[in-house]
């Protein structure tokens, strides 16, 4: 089991959601759980063909932090 950072970003009309550790990971969705859902149906697929084509699987490397700030 492997645990990945993932960004989720409000577009224009949608959300769109990527992995940092996985370029080319991409997912985008009407609200932020559909987003979710199918970035964890990409990470899947791209890591199968990221098997099949007999490349590494990176490990998680990415961390994720909040800084406050005063604005």
């Amino acid at each position: 089991m492997k645990r990945y950072a993932i960004v989720i970003e409000k577009a224009e009309s949608n959300y769109a959601a990527y992995v940092p550790d996985l370029p080319g990971c991409i997912a985008t969705g009407a609200t932020v759980q559909e987003t979710e859902r199918r970035l964890r149906e990409a990470i899947e697929l791209h890591v199968e063909g990221m098997r099949e084509d007999g490349q590494t699987i990176p490990d998680p490397s990415s961390q994720v932090e909040y800084l406050e700030i005063d604005a």
